[in-house]
Parts: structure tokens; sequence; C-alpha cells
């Protein structure tokens, strides 16, 4: 597909849509790239595609040129003042994977939820490569599918973490293999209601037809009816086509791997394998290499990572929890009590459902951030709760509470721009935090 004579449009700096007017320039097309940051902060961004025209602040909300389409990075919300005038106009509005698939014309295997999407992805990805089928991972994590197009590394498959945010904007993206984790709201600070996240993240199935196929979480599915094969899985359903069952995982009867053999603790986790385990089974990898390659994975940081034991009590780093799904799927996974750090930005979610966790799990809450007094509110009667004004401040109280077999667990159950860049910035905060102390004790 060539687009030579045409001119694009791409909303957003950031690395998605660079790559996305990189991908643009390599077709042939007229690219203008538009940003409402600061001009000072974007202006090292004009050296990396001297090719494109570059607006940005005041000048990007007021551009009204005459693209044939608008390719806009995830982050850019359909509702920000940079959109709205295009959402209104007839010029097509496409996201980066929309537009990088268009371009791509080999198999792509699409996985989301609203947890378990970046394990899932980069488990599937090991399993592919360790059976000699070369596999990328990219989307919302690892590189963005515009730049694996363009450096075009011989992979036979792309293996494609996806957010609601790429998802919004499908016209004919059409995953071979889609893969559902699960379903909590999240992100209310962008959607008007859960439905409406819903359907963002059911747009993976909007193009699959009865030759693809679908893996579904069989308790927390998409629920919709489904055009494509499907093989089901659940760490916590008998009804399923993957199970598990005393520490491991079986496929009809067959066992696949036993979570004690790998590095992956919790059923949240077993439910990431399953899913990864189910792509391979469609991708027919055999079961003797899956379970190979299960043993030689190491998970991604920040995942209920462990980072310290002392006097008993096991510190674990669950930063990349940044929401309430996530936090209680960490709860319910772990045995015995536990001292939990929560809380950071206020993204309009509701906390309610935690009520019965911190009764039965949690023995101390330490909250922090905008929601802290908020979970400080729902703790009572339920366990004992300390406010934290910082995170250092929150590590300390953690262990001044936590008593011999029990766990430390920060598990935020929102996202960390409060205080943080970021959850990865977060993680290795908290983790550098439990370091200093065990140092010093």
């Amino acid at each position: 597909m060539t687009l030579t004579g045409q001119t694009i449009a791409v909303g957003g700096a950031g690395r998605s849509g660079l790559a996305a007017a990189r991908l643009a320039c390599a077709q042939g097309a007229r690219v203008t790239l538009l940003d409402t940051g600061a001009p000072e902060k974007l202006a090292p961004v004009r050296k990396k595609l001297p090719e494109a025209e570059m607006l940005f602040g005041e000048d990007a909300l007021a551009w009204r040129g005459h693209p044939d389409r608008f390719v806009i990075s995830p982050g850019i919300d359909l509702k920000s003042p940079l959109m709205r005038p295009w959402v209104a106009s007839e010029v097509p509005i496409v996201g980066e994977i929309e537009f990088a698939f268009a371009h791509w014309g080999r198999p792509v295997i699409g996985i989301t939820g609203t947890n378990g999407k970046t394990t899932t992805t980069e488990l599937t990805t090991h399993l592919l490569e360790a059976a000699g089928q070369p596999a990328v991972a990219g989307g919302n994590y690892g590189k963005p599918f515009a730049e694996i197009v363009l450096e075009d590394g011989g992979w036979e498959v792309a293996v494609l973490e996806l957010s609601s945010f790429q998802l919004e904007t499908i016209e004919h993206f059409r995953p071979d293999i889609s893969v559902w984790m699960n379903f909590a709201p999240d992100h209310m600070d962008r959607y008007e209601t859960v439905e409406e996240y819903r359907q963002a993240k059911r747009a993976l199935y909007r193009n699959q037809t009865a030759t693809d196929w679908a893996v579904i979480n069989a308790a927390n599915g998409p629920d919709i009816d489904l055009i494509p094969q499907t093989l089901t899985f659940s760490a916590f359903e008998e009804e399923a086509d993957f199970t598990f069952e005393g520490g491991q995982i079986v496929f009809r009867g067959e066992v696949m791997a036993d979570l004690r053999e790998t590095q992956l603790a919790g059923r949240h986790n077993a439910e990431n394998l399953m899913a990864a385990l189910a792509v391979g089974t469609v991708r027919q990898l055999s079961p003797a290499t899956m379970r190979a390659a299960t043993g030689s994975y190491s998970p991604p940081r920040h995942r209920c990572e462990r980072v310290g034991e002392t006097r008993g009590i096991t510190i674990l780093n669950d930063s990349k929890a940044t929401n309430v799904h996530a936090l209680e799927s960490s709860l319910r996974a772990l045995d015995g009590e536990i001292v939990l750090i929560a809380g950071g930005k206020q993204k309009g979610l509701d906390y309610t459902s935690l009520r019965p966790w911190l009764a039965d799990k949690v023995c101390h809450l330490v909250a922090l951030g905008e929601i802290r007094q908020e979970l400080a509110t729902l703790a009572e009667g339920l366990c004992p709760s300390t406010l934290a004004e910082s995170l250092d401040a929150a590590v300390e109280a953690a262990f001044t509470h936590a008593r011999p077999a029990q766990t430390i667990l920060f598990s935020p159950g929102t996202s960390s721009f409060d205080m943080f860049t970021g959850y990865e910035q977060r993680g290795d905060v908290f983790r550098d935090l439990v370091k200093q102390h065990l140092a010093t004790t």
C-alpha cells in the first residue's frame, strides 16, 4: 500500500506518533505532525524526522490543513481540543495500530483485557520464539506497531498488546488470534461509562471471521456472540478448555504446564500462562516445547515482583496494578496476611469491591496519594489503616506494622501520575526504598 501523493496528519509526538509519521513518510506521504505540548520541550523531535512538517502547542490547535487521513497516537483522546474539530470533519481518523496494520500483511495476535496483557504478550512471544516461529512483541508494550513494520526484522508474527485507547479507532484491523484476558472498570477518567470502555475493548473482534480464533476468559469474557473459533481458559472455573488443577494447567485432560516449575506465582499468572498456551496450541506448537519454554521465562518487573525478605516478611512490588481489578487479583492470588500499600491518582474508580479483601486478607492498609483518604474511609471497621504523605513514609509504615509470615504488598490500584511519571518509576522507587530500609535494619 503506497501513500504517494497523500497528505497524512499525525496526532502525538511520542514514540507511537513518531513511528506512524516515519511510516507515512516511508510510504511517500506528505506528513504533518501535531502535538499540543510546549514547543520548547518538543523541539528535539524535529531532528528525528526533518522531512515532516511539525506544529506544536497553539500552532497544532490552529492548524486546518486538508489531510487525506488523520492518524492518532493512543494517548490522544478523541474528545481533546486537538481532535474535536477533526472528529466533526469528514477526514477519516484512525489509530496507529490500524494505520500500521494496512502495511503489515502477516499474522497478528491481538491481546486485550484490563489486566495481564503485558505478561501474556511476553509469554506468548517467548513460546513462539522457543518453537522456532520468529515473533515480535509490540503495540501497547514494546515497539509501536508502525515501528515493527518499518524495521521488518524477518518476523513471522506480531504479538500486540492492545489497550482500549488503541482499539477505539479500528476500521479493518483483524487479528488472526484474539485474546481477551479479563474485564473490569478502568480509565473512567477517559470514558463516561463502563459500557463505553467495554465497547472499545470489543472492537478487537469486529473484523474476525470463522477462520480466525478467539482465546477468551471463560469466567470474564467479552459478553458478545463470537464469530471466530474459540478456546477458553480459567483458573477459577471448571468449565473451560484450559483449567488449573493442583498447580497444573490442564488442556482437555492433558497436563500442559506446572506453575511450580516456572517463575510465575498466583492464579492470575496461571491465567496469563493459560492464554499463552492456548495461542501456542492454535499455532500448532507441541506441548513438550511449550512446557520446556515456560520454565525459562522470566516475568517482567513490577508485577508481584519479589524485592526483599526480612524477619520472615516478604515484600512484593506490584506497581503495575493501576486499577482496582489488578489489585484484587493480587490479593486473591496471595496466601496469608497482607500489609497493603495502595493509592495514587484519582481516576474516578469505585473501590467498594475491595471491602471483602480488606476484611479477609489485609491486616493493615497504608494509603497514599490523591485517594488515600478515600481508601482509609473504605477500610473503617475492616482493617486498621495509616495515611502516608509519600511513598517513603508508606514503606516505613508498612515495615512498622508487618509481622513474620506476613507479606508487604505494594499494589496501588490506580495510576501514578499524581506522584510519578509512570508505574515503572513508581516501582523502581519502591524497590530502592525497600533496599535502603533493609540495609539499615
